[in-house]
């Protein structure tokens, strides 16, 4: 029986749930515009493998966690990752991320590596590139258009909201462009944004991702230059509409390490891909998984 758990921390309350009872953990965090349950078609599946699941909220998707400063700088959000782990005693564990829960594991294993066995990364390649990959392709802005509109505080947190959440339901069309997400799933993505709080908690993510000058983003970006220390397999869709298949690939050209760090851009699928062929994603997932659970310590030395 899914388990609900509740992390009392300084910077608020946090939700996760806890599935299984035996096995390795398996870390799972979600993005944007999203919530927990963007993992449930891989449960099954990573249950039968006999892995225990963790899907927490991330932090400001409730209300318990909204922060009164608006702090969601990435290395609070690793930070809350970690959090976890010492809520349940685990040393090490297992992670996959997608969008900002990607971004987020990127960083929590950078900044404590000896926590985790192995990484999947959904959508997101390593972000050590990418701020100097924008020179190489200035195509990615028209692909981030939408993080420099959520800089527009007021307007873009009434925008958001309007016409049923058609924003919301743009980004999701023109991310996976090949797939039409059920109107079960937007629903209840919408229901976690309506709640007091979120939608502008989930825009401060980018809002606090621009404080370039901030110390927190700086050590952010230090991280994010340190050579990889787990074990990372990185997936993303060929039509993704978020991230251009061109920076995806120049990011992960200079990271590449096979065995150790490896990608796939899955042909037909978006940004949504382990929504859109559960199959297809958590396949390579637990060949992945599998090498690192049977070799013990993968910390690279």
């Amino acid at each position: 029986m899914p388990k609900p758990l509740t992390l009392q921390r300084p910077q608020g309350q946090f939700s996760a749930i806890l599935h299984g009872e035996t096995g390795p953990l398996v870390v799972c965090l979600h993005g944007f515009p999203d919530n927990y349950h963007s993992f449930d078609a891989l449960l099954p599946t990573l249950l039968e493998a006999g892995y225990r699941v963790l899907t927490p909220v991330m932090r400001g998707y409730e209300p318990s966690s909204v922060q009164t400063d608006a702090n969601y700088a990435v290395l609070q959000l690793a930070e809350d990752v970690i959090a976890w782990l010492d809520f349940l005693g685990e040393e090490r564990v297992f992670l996959i991320g997608h969008d900002w829960g990607a971004v987020t594991g990127w960083t929590a294993a950078a900044l404590a590596p000896q926590r985790f066995h192995a990484f999947v990364s959904l959508a997101i390649p390593h972000l050590g590139g990418f701020l100097p990959g924008l020179k190489t392709i200035p195509s990615q802005l028209l692909y981030s258009w939408y993080m420099t509109f959520f800089q527009l505080r007021g307007l873009a947190d009434w925008a958001v909201k309007q016409n049923d959440w058609a924003l919301i339901r743009l980004l999701w069309r023109r991310w996976s462009p090949n797939w039409e997400a059920p109107e079960s799933v937007l629903r209840s993505v919408i229901s976690t944004f309506e709640q007091p709080g979120v939608a502008s908690a989930a825009l401060g993510y980018y809002r606090s991702m621009f404080r370039l000058w901030s110390a927190e983003s700086k050590r952010a970006l230090a991280l994010s230059q340190l050579p990889i220390k787990v074990p990372s397999l990185v997936l993303a869709g060929a039509d993704d509409g978020c991230i251009s298949p061109d920076m995806f690939e120049l990011c992960m050209a200079s990271v590449r390490l096979p065995g150790f760090v490896e990608d796939q851009q899955l042909p037909g699928l978006g940004h949504f891909l382990h929504l859109e062929d559960s199959v297809a994603v958590i396949t390579p997932i637990l060949g992945f998984f599998y090498r690192w659970r049977v070799t013990g310590n993968a910390l690279a030395q």
